[in-house]
């Protein structure tokens, strides 16, 4: 369990690096990218952010090798910012959120056609007659019964 201080730090830090790659980063390679998560270790010297990337393949490649082009730039601004004596070095992993929830959805999805591949045939009949009550007499069969056989 973190302490709250390194909690606090984790969230500052995820703030301040979003904030330099939406104003101070330049970089053309670096896409459309979201800071999901920041981790750091109990001992404050090493922070791992978590990041997505709007779009394909290329687009993740390109912005990997941007933040990693970048990395000086964001620790320096982030040690001035925090004010720390030592700053935490900084990792910057893909995460793997969006994957996982695409699988999610994949396994949802089959399973939702199932469901409705059994509710189609699925066949309702009951045991026993059609309508199981009993029905009052119609009034040809009680004139019927009121007049005695002649055999």
């Amino acid at each position: 369990m973190t302490s709250p201080r390194v909690r606090k730090i984790a969230d500052r830090i995820q703030v301040i690096v979003a904030e330099m790659l939406e104003r101070r980063v330049k970089d053309p390679r670096l896409g459309f990218v979201t800071v999901t998560d920041v981790r750091v270790t109990g001992d404050t010297q090493q922070a791992t952010i978590f990041y997505t990337v709007l779009g394909e393949d290329e687009e993740l490649a390109g912005t990997a090798a941007a933040l990693e082009s970048a990395k000086g730039l964001i620790r320096s601004e982030v040690g001035k910012q925090l004010g720390m004596r030592h700053v935490p070095s900084l990792t910057f992993v893909p995460d793997a959120l969006p994957e996982s929830a695409r699988h999610l959805d994949d396994v949802l999805a089959k399973a939702r056609a199932l469901d409705e591949a059994v509710a189609a045939s699925r066949v309702e009949t009951y045991a026993g007659e059609p309508d199981p009550y009993k029905k009052p007499r119609e009034p040809e069969d009680v004139a019927d019964a009121d007049e005695p056989d002649e055999a």
